[in-house]
């Protein structure tokens, strides 16, 4: 399972892809390894949990417990195995051969966890994430394509993506690299970008026509007046470390008191895109959990359905996630990011 989010954040405040979309088969293959051999020196016997790091192609292990995390209802509902009902069993003398449970499940289509924030509910709270962990919930969405299976996880979290519009960006100096291709994709797609001052130079020197406007501290109009007067649909605010600045503050808070989605990581902000280039290209449905069970079965590998096909889809809400029937209704997220 692979974060969207890199480390540094709370594991639990990070969306989370099962499979990993990212990662090569000789890294997945290493983690397989590595893995294996942790389980077998410490000779834990039911679930274990272990975060690993990948850093400029080299895996480092971050930490390993002997017990089941946050994450094993999710998986469990992913790949259509009771993890923790086989764990118990094995616990109590059962060996995995018993059970029937010897093969690894690759599913053939994409699941998004992504968390629920209660800041609506905390006015002086700032929603930007960092190593203590602050959502209260989490949600899934299921599809056979990353861009509509994390859009469906935004819905199931409270938010509807934009498909047009104007986006707002600021982001720290050491993110403005790489929020470059995130700018040039959603200009790509047909949004107008304002910014502030050194992002929108940032931006502009890079062919990317982008729009300056005001901090809160510079005068008016500002980007929070922007953003209660309806015109600006989406956000896109980073920040370094537990300080941030005023301005900063006012901009993220804004956004969640007028329920506009936002991200405050550079992670976050490039599945937004993906999410939103997807929605724009694609028709998409919800089907029965059991459909993706079976079809994975029947395929045995992993699938990722071209661009043109029809989606179906399964999206979830609630603490414990949940197959949803419904559109998803409500507000109270945060963005990966």
């Amino acid at each position: 399972m692979e974060h969207i989010e890199e480390a540094g954040i709370h594991s639990g405040d990070s969306a989370c892809v099962l499979p990993p979309f990212s990662f090569s088969a000789d890294l997945l293959r290493t983690i397989e390894k590595q893995t294996r051999m942790l389980a077998r020196e410490l000779g834990v016997v039911g679930l274990m949990n272990i975060q690993y790091a990948v850093k400029d192609g080299v895996l480092y292990c971050l930490e390993v417990n002997p017990r089941a995390s946050r994450t094993v209802p999710f998986v469990s509902k992913a790949i259509g195995v009771p993890l923790a009902k086989i764990a118990t069993k094995v616990m109590l003398g059962k060996s995995l051969r018993e059970l029937g449970f010897t093969e690894k499940v690759v599913p053939g289509h994409i699941s998004v966890k992504e968390s629920v924030f209660p800041f609506n509910r905390f006015p002086n709270a700032d929603i930007i994430l960092g190593p203590e962990m602050k959502s209260t919930g989490e949600v899934m969405g299921i599809d056979r394509t990353f861009g509509i299976a994390f859009a469906k996880s935004q819905m199931a979290a409270g938010f509807q993506l934009p498909l047009e519009g104007t986006v707002f960006i600021s982001v720290h100096d050491v993110h403005k690299e790489k929020m470059v291709p995130v700018a040039r994709d959603l200009k790509r797609m047909g949004f107008r970008i304002l910014a502030t001052r050194g992002t929108a130079a940032y931006l502009n020197a890079r062919g990317i026509r982008s729009e300056a406007i005001c901090k809160v501290s510079e005068g008016r109009p500002h980007v929070v007046d922007f953003i209660k007067n309806g015109d600006i649909h989406l956000v896109i605010n980073t920040g370094i470390g537990r300080r941030s600045s005023q301005d900063a503050y006012h901009i993220r808070r804004g956004a969640l008191v007028y329920n506009i989605p936002y991200t405050t990581t550079v992670a976050g902000a490039r599945a937004v895109s993906e999410a939103i280039g997807a929605l724009q290209k694609e028709e998409w449905q919800v089907c029965p959990l059991q459909e993706y069970y079976n079809q994975g079965k029947a395929s045995g590998v992993r699938h990722q359905a071209s661009g043109k096909e029809k989606k179906k889809a399964a999206v979830g809400g609630g603490r414990k996630p949940q197959a949803a029937r419904s559109k998803p209704q409500g507000k109270g997220k945060m963005s990966r990011a």
